[in-house]
């Protein structure tokens, strides 16, 4: 989500003081109704890398999108050209039919990555059924590379915290989100054009807000309590994916001795 410009707090952006100390690639490098897609990430990483280590600097993956530095480590799925006029259709039938069902098409054709996918990533789920509507084959089939695609020396470091601490993390970061203006931020969005269907709108911190417009029962306390809900079980989600990974190092974000030792033997 920080590759949006304008999706600031909720994305927990870095400011600008941070990033004049220590510079960020792909922030701000989209519009809030572009797609910024797995594949569009890898080849900008394959672009900047090169560049940074160029100038004798290290870079540095760093995020909680295991998808994402995986599909650059090991390489894209080799998924065929699909037919335009799919991703057309699927299109027509979200805005006549909604995403739920697109969303149940893909728990019949392809339970496994329906399970994976947030209900609300009306991208990724109709990118899903687009593949097997193109391919006859679901897209967990497509067998992914174990095998590092790259010519670099990766270190892969995990930070493990005690999952009590985590959510209560999470939570504070919710908290700070709100008083930082976060509400203001999505009203300001809104009245730009931006609407539910965007990509930009998806992500968790923004997604919760339509589901409250839509629904019209909804608090700000009950707002603030599903962002904080869904940003849990993404954590979750994601502490499973990494751990799936060969060769990461977990470390105690405190440790950072050890850090620095696995990092610079």
């Amino acid at each position: 989500m920080q590759v949006y410009r304008g999706l600031d707090i909720g994305s927990a952006k870095p400011d600008r003081a941070y990033l004049e100390k220590l510079p960020h690639h792909l922030i701000d490098v989209r519009d809030p109704h572009e797609q910024f897609t797995t594949g569009d990430f890898v080849r900008e990483a394959d672009r900047l890398i090169p560049e940074i280590t160029s100038r004798g600097r290290m870079p540095v993956l760093s995020g909680g999108t295991a998808f994402y530095f995986r599909n650059f480590l090991y390489g894209l799925p080799p998924i065929p050209p699909i037919d335009p006029s799919i991703r057309e259709a699927l299109s027509r039938s979200l805005k006549e039919n909604g995403l739920n069902s697109i969303y149940e098409e893909l728990l019949r054709c392809d339970p496994p990555t329906a399970r994976r996918l947030n209900r609300n990533d009306s991208a990724r789920i109709v990118r899903a059924v687009e593949v097997y509507r193109g391919t006859g084959t679901p897209l967990s089939h497509f067998e992914i590379s174990h095998r590092s695609r790259i010519p670099y020396d990766v270190k892969i470091i995990g930070l493990e915290r005690d999952r009590a601490e985590l959510y209560e993390r999470i939570d504070r970061r919710v908290d700070i989100m709100f008083q930082q203006g976060l509400v203001e931020e999505v009203k300001g969005l809104i009245a730009g054009g931006i609407d539910s269907d965007m990509p930009s709108m998806k992500g968790i911190g923004y997604s919760e807000f339509f589901d409250m417009m839509n629904r019209g029962c909804m608090t700000l306390e009950d707002l603030k309590d599903k962002i904080k809900q869904d940003s849990r079980r993404y954590a979750k989600r994601q502490i499973t994916f990494f751990k799936s990974l060969p060769g990461v190092k977990w470390f105690s974000p405190l440790n950072r001795e050890g850090i620095m030792r696995e990092v610079f033997p």
